[in-house]
């Protein structure tokens, strides 16, 4: 358990002046939007957040898209459903989403 590295290692002296090492799992950091990379606002990511519900918001992409890139992905998915647009003129990073938006 304590060769891999989700535990990192801490040395401690303890009061006999023993050197040894502790072990804790490391902090869960702040989840990050998929295409820009910002901070994802209303996602609760510590201990007393109670199930799913509670970590992510529900909307669509919610937990995975910032609400800015969601409303650019939304409005490029209804772009080419009417026609305006083509695939092939998306971004690599919005072009899943956008795909995914039209199979719904």
């Amino acid at each position: 358990m304590h060769r891999s590295r989700s535990y990192r290692r801490l040395a401690r002296v303890t009061r006999s002046g023993r050197h040894v090492m502790h072990y804790e799992r490391r902090k869960a950091s702040m989840p990050h939007c998929a295409i820009c990379g910002n901070e994802l606002n209303g996602i609760n990511i510590g201990k007393n957040a109670n199930g799913r519900s509670r970590k992510s918001n529900s909307r669509i992409f919610g937990g995975v898209l910032c609400a800015s890139c969601t409303g650019e992905v939304v409005k490029l998915a209804s772009r080419i459903e009417n026609g305006e647009m083509r695939v092939n003129d998306i971004g690599m990073k919005q072009k899943a989403y956008v795909l995914q938006m039209i199979a719904h």
